[in-house]
């Protein structure tokens, strides 16, 4: 279905594993990427504002003293926004004009200690956003070899319409959960479908452990007899639902806890029943499908 696969199904997302969340050591990066690798996952999504702009340094001089062949892993990276932590800003912005973007994949190479990302995304639409600089510094980038596919993230489908003037998108990454199914909704997903484009899913167990609403309520009373049933924890019936749907769609698992890295891999072997699968969404939902 997609135009291009990655070696994983689950895709490690490392937003938390600097600044922004476990405050990793340098020994423990490179000990997570290299567990990350011996089980199963190869595939690492980044952005260059990650850990106010340092994620990639570390994830760099981890993946660098772990001796891993850059051919055994796949890089995501992001770029666009402009904050004002990290960088001399005077507002949180996008920039999308083909110079920016251009530095901007360049700086992430660097940091990463890569010569090229196997996927290159533009993070958030800008309203100001014109399709032709950005055509321009993605043909330039792949010209160059320093990006092999270029996408977005957090998209509309008509703000890929629009740029698709120019360039094609090859991926949309988005926030996708039993608890925000949006974008199975909106025509996101039916975009993909359609385009052929990879669909990956940020957020993907939503706000499920995080909070407790009369929605994850609804969704823990029936989980108790799926469980059960799948012999799984709540967390891989998540990604289950996730996984089920036929656009594809690739997790960004954002945990640094092994145990539970592990779990998410051991989620790809679970197929949800049809009605199992519409259990959830009506839990989810509140109400029965129409």
């Amino acid at each position: 279905m997609s135009l291009t696969t990655f070696s994983s199904r689950i895709i490690a997302g490392t937003m938390t594993w600097g600044n922004w969340g476990k405050e990793l050591s340098r020994n423990e990066f490179t000990d997570l990427l290299i567990h990350c690798m011996d089980n199963g996952i190869t595939v690492f999504d980044h952005a260059d504002i990650y850990g106010d702009y340092g994620n990639e340094t570390a994830f760099g001089t981890a993946f660098s003293e772990s001796g891993i062949p850059r051919e055994d892993l796949q890089l995501i990276s992001k770029c666009g926004i402009q904050m004002t932590r990290g960088r001399d800003n005077r507002v949180k912005h996008y920039q999308y004009d083909s110079e920016y973007i251009i530095w901007s994949a360049e700086q992430s190479l660097k940091k990463l200690q890569t010569e090229y990302l196997d996927f290159f995304l533009l993070h958030r639409p800008s309203p100001l956003m014109i399709p032709d600089e950005v055509a321009q510094a993605v043909e330039t980038l792949k010209s160059q070899g320093k990006i092999k596919r270029f996408g977005v993230s957090n998209f509309s489908p008509s703000q890929i319409r629009l740029l698709e003037t120019a360039i094609p998108v090859e991926a949309n990454q988005v926030a996708f959960s039993l608890t925000q199914t949006e974008a199975m909704e909106n025509g996101v997903f039916d975009d993909c479908m359609v385009h052929n484009r990879m669909a990956m899913a940020w957020s993907p167990l939503g706000h499920y452990f995080k909070e407790e609403s009369a929605q994850t309520v609804r969704i823990k009373a029936v989980m108790e007899d799926l469980t059960e049933k799948y012999k799984a924890d709540e967390s891989q019936l998540l990604l289950a639902f996730i996984l089920k749907h036929p656009a594809l769609v690739y997790p960004v698992v954002g945990t640094t806890n092994k145990e539970r890295l592990n779990a998410a891999i051991a989620a790809t072997e679970i197929t949800l029943e049809l009605q199992d699968w519409f259990i959830l969404l009506e839990a989810a939902k509140g109400t029965r499908v129409p």
